[in-house]
């Protein structure tokens, strides 16, 4: 491979970093595009630890001669069979020893010492090597400091020097241009993660201007728990955390899974919004995230109790209203969410719970939205003054919860 050779594929590959080319594609071309010029691949793997709330990190897969799984996410490497496969492997050794790269020639008589050359020589490949290149504090992010890789070929000679010195000198370019993607991933997932799938992309298509807002019409939740105070004075500290994630995990995943878009954790509260081509459906959607939500609540409760853990139920308020949708705070701290007078209704709505005696209460408003058909289902519970509102409000309740 000469020069123009090698510049190509650099070139290529910054274009496909520049594009946000899916990093496993990125690989696959970029080994494609070595075979092509006659470098003689046959397997490669390359690996970036991220920033993730589950995940550690993801693999990316190539092999020209069988189909594989051609990318993976892996959870922590400090526990179990992945710990110790971790330690056994060419990136670990070089981790922690400081080095850059690791060859070794299995199809001659070299040691099949790390993890997989076994089964790489097995396959009848001949040769491999394995190369870490890491980042400096400028360009870390998390645990993201490095990137890892490693060629296996079955030609009869394994590498010529000339194929390693061509690779060598490509793989930093193929380190950036998956780099570039895997960077947009993690803020990708740092949004989500801390705003909420909807309020995330908003704020990725550009719109962080303080005081830019639109005007919608949406179904408003707004949950906490029952009894929190009085669980977190008498329970143990350390099962405190534990406690408020297993129940959020039911409220968000219920909210999720219903379309719903979680936009603020206030201690044990959430507040979600539920957005539809019109008002029927949106209080429809709230109405099956509550539904799925007292299922996964009967589940836990019941696991908890067998455990001896603390159990709770889940306060929930329902109200639909016009709110203003967007960038509120100041020059360099914003909160991207929803505010209005409905906003403030539904968490009022959500504390008459206790004194209603029912864990779902929903505003006339609501009520009135849905189609006529849940009517049924539906039992005032009367009027209420709810703080902060000028006008006592008719609450409801399902049939089932007034029971």
């Amino acid at each position: 491979m000469d020069a123009k050779d090698i510049g190509e594929i650099a070139s290529w590959l910054m274009q496909a970093g520049l594009k946000g080319m899916a990093e496993v594609d990125i690989l696959s071309g970029f080994c494609d595009q070595c075979c092509a010029h006659g470098l003689k691949l046959d397997r490669a793997m390359a690996l970036m630890d991220t920033l993730h709330p589950v995940y550690e990190g993801r693999a990316f897969r190539w092999d020209g001669n069988q189909v594989i799984e051609r990318e993976f996410e892996y959870g922590p490497s400090h526990q179990g069979i992945a710990s110790e496969n971790w330690v056994r492997s060419a990136f670990y050794h070089m981790l922690t020893t400081g080095g850059d790269e690791v060859r070794r020639r299995i199809g001659f008589g070299e040691p099949t010492d790390f993890f997989g050359l076994d089964k790489l020589k097995e396959d009848g490949h001949t040769d491999y090597i394995a190369m870490v290149h890491r980042f400096e504090e400028g360009g870390t992010i998390g645990e993201m400091d490095c990137f890892y890789s490693n060629f296996a070929t079955a030609g009869e000679v394994g590498f010529p020097e000339e194929d390693l010195r061509v690779l060598r000198k490509l793989t930093p370019a193929l380190a950036l241009a998956i780099k570039c993607t895997g960077m947009s991933r993690i803020a990708r997932t740092i949004a989500e993660v801390y705003l909420g799938e909807d309020a995330a992309r908003h704020v990725l298509e550009g719109k962080i201007t303080r005081g830019k807002t639109e005007r919608i019409s949406a179904a408003l939740w707004f949950s906490d728990l029952a009894n929190y105070t009085r669980i977190s004075d008498t329970a143990e500290p350390d099962d405190i955390i534990p406690m408020l994630n297993a129940y959020a995990d039911a409220v968000i995943s219920s909210i999720h899974e219903a379309g719903g878009n979680v936009l603020k954790l206030i201690g044990d509260g959430t507040l979600a919004i539920f957005k539809a081509r019109n008002s029927a459906d949106a209080c429809a959607a709230a109405l099956m995230a509550e539904s799925l939500l007292r299922q996964r609540l009967r589940d836990l409760n019941s696991q908890r109790q067998i455990e001896g853990r603390p159990v709770t139920d889940v306060y929930l308020g329902l109200h639909i209203g016009d709110v203003f949708y967007g960038n509120i705070g100041s020059m360099d701290r914003l909160d991207f969410t929803v505010i209005g007078p409905a906003v403030n209704e539904v968490s009022r709505i959500a504390s008459m719970c206790r004194s209603a005696d029912r864990n779902i209460l929903m505003s006339s408003n609501f009520v009135e939205a849905l189609s006529t058909n849940r009517g049924n289902d539906l039992v005032s519970v009367g009027r209420y003054a709810l703080r902060g509102v000028n006008r006592p409000q008719e609450l409801f309740t399902l049939l089932s919860s007034a029971a």
